[in-house]
């Protein structure tokens, strides 16, 4: 099953994917696709990891996510927004590399039999972007935020906190 978890900054989003997790399997996989930027960013990375409980195994990958997901698991992926910048850095913002790279492996994740949870943020609902590169991205988000909708079992729009089942 593919289950796609979108919404807006501080929604409620990782809170419900993760509780999700827990319900489907008793050891959940949680692959965090953030690229360590800094120290203070591996510090945030460390902290988030030990907020989790130990029924979970934390992954790090940033980009080739259907090489860490094994079959019959269930897996968080959080999240798209974070995974998506890293295409889009490593392509000097080309957005038709960027999202053609990212659906390629995006893909490959429905050939595997798992749960897998993937959490994103609807970016084109907030402030608009002033910069060039921010409105890129903010487009490139929303093409493979439909692509993964369209391809998920089930999606859910999170909204202060709570679920509103959209698909």
């Amino acid at each position: 099953m593919l289950y796609y978890i979108t919404g807006g900054e501080r929604s409620g989003k990782s809170s419900y994917a993760q509780n999700l997790a827990l319900e489907l399997s008793k050891k959940p996989v949680y692959i965090a696709t953030s690229r360590v930027w800094d120290g203070d960013h591996r510090k945030r990375i460390d902290r988030h990891i030990a907020d989790r409980s130990d029924a979970w195994t934390s992954v790090e990958e940033e980009k080739e996510l259907s090489t860490v997901i094994q079959k019959n698991t269930t897996v968080v992926i959080d999240c798209v927004t974070l995974w998506l910048t890293n295409f889009f850095v490593d392509t000097k913002n080309d957005i038709e590399m960027s999202l053609d790279q990212a659906k390629k492996e995006f893909n490959k994740l429905l050939t595997i039999e798992a749960n897998i949870i993937i959490i994103s943020n609807e970016i084109g609902m907030g402030v608009h972007a002033t910069t060039e590169i921010g409105r890129k991205f903010t487009e490139l988000q929303g093409w493979m935020n439909q692509h993964i909708a369209k391809h998920a079992d089930q999606a859910i729009f999170m909204v202060s906190g709570i679920p509103v089942k959209i698909k």
